[in-house]
């Protein structure tokens, strides 16, 4: 029970369409009142806004009770990463409420911890990859840092990446460390399918350390990293907020051509 020197609860909508999943999240502070994954074939144009009255229906949440507003901001898919954005910034101007983007592969990482086995590894800390399929070899991905609790920690930025190069450079920071300073556990998580030739290049290194999970996204982490920027003051320019790309849209790369 609140005392009289608690601040009021405060109720966040958090969501993100990056991926094929569908992922949103009603929050109260730090706690999540409701959550829904929903696969869409990234057609989530259709399925967005009714979710969200859905979601804050069961939440028990009146839209005019909603404190801010957080969003995937990518990278991932680029139709899809605009749709929540375009949608986060309509609900933040008309509810007149702050907006904040997250990172989506920041949410699938946690995503892949809370769906991975031995997720928590006792002893230390683990390694998370997040993949986000980008064909032709390539996969936008991070990696992250995870404890035994709290939120992942980064340590290497978003960015669409070769799969193999990308591999190695995890082998050489691996080597430049002491083994007995390596992560408990390494997890690669999301779309592993086209990549997971490329993953297993270090298990001659880590053995049973490394795990591959396929995940979606889920709701969850979306709300709790939205809440934690929220909860904090931070808040994005609402026009100024826009989807993190990492590259060009092969359209525009055609038009660029000389």
């Amino acid at each position: 029970m609140n005392n009289e020197n608690s601040q009021p609860l405060r109720r966040f909508l958090a969501l993100d369409t990056s991926t094929a999943c569908l992922a949103l999240a009603v929050m109260e502070d730090d706690c999540v009142l409701h959550t829904i994954e929903a696969s869409g074939e990234r057609n989530h144009s259709v399925h967005l806004l009714p979710l969200i009255q859905k979601g804050l229906r069961e939440a028990g949440v009146e839209a005019s009770q909603v404190d801010g507003v957080a969003v995937g901001v990518g990278p991932g898919s680029y139709t899809g990463t605009r749709i929540a954005v375009t949608a986060a910034k309509t609900l933040a101007w008309a509810w007149n409420v702050p907006v904040a983007g997250i990172s989506s592969l920041h949410a699938l990482a946690w995503s892949g911890l809370m769906a991975g086995p031995d997720s928590q590894a006792p002893g230390g800390t683990s390694w998370v990859i997040p993949l986000v399929d980008a064909r032709r070899g390539q996969a936008y991905t991070a990696l992250f840092a995870a404890g035994q609790a709290g939120i992942p920690q980064r340590k290497k930025d978003d960015a669409i990446r070769l799969m193999q190069p990308w591999v190695e450079e995890l082998e050489q920071l691996l080597l430049s460390m002491p083994e007995e300073e390596w992560p408990a556990a390494v997890h690669f998580v999301g779309e592993i399918g086209n990549h997971q030739e490329s993953a297993l290049r270090l298990h001659s290194m880590l053995g049973d350390r490394l795990h591959l999970t396929s995940c979606d996204m889920k709701g969850e982490p979306v709300g709790k990293l939205g809440a934690d920027r929220l909860l904090r003051g931070e808040r994005d320019e609402l026009h100024a907020l826009v989807p993190n790309y990492t590259q060009l849209a092969e359209a525009e790369k055609l038009l660029r051509k000389p």
